[in-house]
């Protein structure tokens, strides 16, 4: 039991620790209560800063998606264009492909056309000139023959256009008979 007198009361208040520890909650409550009004307003305004950055992110993101859309739709536009623009040439080069070709084969007429004319020019003047040679050569082979002269030019070609009417309707006997 003497150990328990010599133990201190643990409920007794020990007076300069109170006045110690009551002076420093009033330099405390005073600190805080002089800085309260500078914190809740630091903390309002960081509060008002980050619902701010919220609202202009926000406003930010709701602008980007409307130039994001107002691009896609210039997109869109230049596409069509594209595609309008394309459509056109090629409407375009199958009119000139056609409208070439429509020269082309006219000119190939013109020039099939000319090509007979011209071989058919040449055909009358060959058989002209043959008509003469021949004309010739026979009146000088009958003067041969008949040993007179054929000078007479009117009884030469009477001479010359029997023979060749004899010629071309025996050529015409062979082709029937064929």
């Amino acid at each position: 039991m003497i150990e328990l007198a010599a133990e201190e009361n643990i409920l007794r208040i020990h007076w300069d620790e109170f006045v110690f520890g009551s002076i420093a909650f009033l330099i405390i409550l005073g600190v805080v209560y002089k800085m309260w009004p500078k914190l809740t307003s630091a903390l309002d305004e960081r509060a008002n800063q980050i619902e701010g950055g919220i609202e202009r992110a926000k406003k930010a993101e709701a602008e980007a998606e409307e130039i994001r859309q107002q691009y896609r739709e210039k997109l869109d536009e230049a596409h069509r264009q594209y595609a309008a623009e394309l459509e056109k040439a090629k409407e375009q080069r199958a009119a000139i492909i056609a409208e070439a070709r429509e020269e082309a084969q006219a000119e190939s007429r013109r020039l099939i056309e000319a090509a007979h004319q011209q071989i058919e020019a040449d055909r009358q003047h060959a058989i002209a000139q043959l008509r003469t040679e021949i004309g010739t050569l026979s009146t000088d082979l009958a003067s041969r023959i008949v040993g007179e002269s054929l000078n007479d030019g009117g009884l030469q070609t009477r001479v010359v256009d029997r023979f060749l009417e004899e010629l071309e309707q025996a050529d015409s006997d062979r082709a029937e008979v064929r």
